[in-house]
């Protein structure tokens, strides 16, 4: 197995990295799928850093299917309102084993295992008076009607003025403990921001007495003023809608990021969503099976993008069927040392479509800059060395292509295709 050259840090000093089945699968994932992904991340990306597997939304839900939800679900409850993977699709879930068996399996490979709920409590248990594991009340008193998710019918939100709202939210999390749950996507939680919601969630987290991880979702164009919140509460944060495999999807995240890579450290990381590379659409909410509409050079842009922001990298295509050329970029050391090892990122200009990002390097030594172009069309630029903080008798080397480029000691010129990057490290002159 290849191994990294630079140490990675640790962990909570860089933004998580894993596999999530949304884009390829989208409510329909099964064990197998899961363990397949799964296999692949151990075989060939855990050396970089890749080390979470995530199981996305409706693990619960037996009928689920492409495009869309079912109204009225049969979700899978416990006599408790918890929900329960749905044996016809993780069989080693039956009888009562929830998913400790397929957790014990990703741990075996050296991974961690995480998966999605969704805000508040189930429905179906709302309707069926549940009780609240260990309490009097039952899950009909201490839900919130009125709270309802726009684009799912699962649940409905909780009344953080009933005592028996915590106690749910307890619950659920120590099972997903006894489970060996590693990270948890909480879902419908930041559109509108749901300030209790969070807080009784991460409360549930410490209680439940297991390090357990926090991303937190949709998060379509969550504020700043949050942050504080943000980075009490959890490890991440989206701050978009679903990103799919358009361009304008992610020239959309460069404002976004711009606004929040100052920000980023280990108290917390703003996430720019996953990435939806490689085979997506097997069975997910939008579009049939393909390989990412995205082009090669856009690709590298929206991977150097998320490199320099220090935005959180999850993977939504299907790895075993992905192509060679996506798993190179996914472990390309050079490329993925700026996420790793990176400072101070930040855009340091926008101007007629040509947009510039540098950073430092953890160790001071070294020095990250990033040259995207917006246009519809291929172009060569002369990007001044001093716009980046380089100096004459500084080496210059393109990480994606890991080649070292020339300069005339004054500027650097590149050629850029359409919607592409370069991503330069800068060693500084002895």
């Amino acid at each position: 197995m290849t191994r990294v050259t630079r140490p990675l840090p640790d962990r909570t000093a860089r933004p998580p990295m894993g596999w999530n089945s949304w884009d390829c699968y989208g409510t329909t994932v099964t064990e197998d799928e899961v363990l397949a992904n799964a296999e692949f991340l151990h075989a060939h990306l855990l050396p970089y850093g890749w080390d979470t597997v995530v199981v996305d939304i409706q693990w619960y839900e037996p009928t689920a299917r492409s495009h869309g939800y079912n109204a009225d679900a049969p979700v899978v409850l416990d006599d408790f309102g918890r929900q329960l993977p749905a044996p016809n699709r993780f069989p080693s879930s039956a009888g009562g084993a929830g998913f400790r068996p397929l957790a014990e399996q990703v741990h075996a490979l050296g991974l961690r295992f995480g998966l999605h709920v969704m805000r508040g409590i189930p429905r179906r248990a709302v309707s069926a008076q549940l009780p609240v594991q260990g309490t009097v009340f039952t899950a009909d008193q201490v839900a919130d009607t009125t709270s309802v998710c726009p684009w799912n019918s699962d649940n409905y939100g909780l009344n953080h003025d009933h005592p028996g709202a915590q106690a749910y939210y307890d619950a659920q999390v120590a099972q997903f403990a006894e489970w060996g749950v590693d990270f948890i996507k909480a879902d419908d939680m930041l559109h509108p921001f749901h300030e209790r919601e969070i807080a009784a969630y991460a409360r549930a987290i410490e209680r439940s007495g297991r390090s357990i991880e926090l991303s937190l979702s949709p998060g379509t164009d969550v504020s700043l003023a949050h942050l504080d919140e943000l980075r009490q509460h959890a490890t991440m944060w989206r701050v978009c809608d679903d990103l799919w495999d358009r361009w304008e999807d992610v020239e959309a995240q460069f404002a976004r990021m711009a606004r929040w890579a100052p920000w980023q450290s280990r108290a917390g990381w703003a996430d720019a969503d996953m990435l939806p590379l490689g085979r997506i659409g097997i069975r997910a909410e939008r579009g049939g099976p393909r390989l990412s509409r995205l082009t090669q050079s856009e690709q590298v842009s929206l991977l150097t993008l998320w490199l320099i922001s220090r935005s959180p990298l999850m993977m939504g295509g299907d790895l075993p069927s992905s192509p060679p050329e996506t798993i190179a970029l996914l472990s390309n050391e050079e490329a993925l040392s700026v996420s790793w090892h990176s400072t101070d990122s930040r855009e340091v200009l926008r101007e007629d479509g040509l947009v510039l990002w540098t950073a430092e390097d953890s160790n001071g030594s070294l020095r990250y800059a990033a040259v995207f172009s917006l246009a519809a069309e291929a172009v060569k630029v002369r990007v001044p060395l001093g716009s980046f903080g380089a100096g004459p008798g500084d080496r210059l080397r393109e990480l994606w292509t890991r080649r070292d480029i020339t300069h005339d000691g004054r500027c650097v010129e590149v050629e850029l295709p359409v919607h592409g990057a370069v991503l330069l490290r800068v060693s500084r002159a002895e």
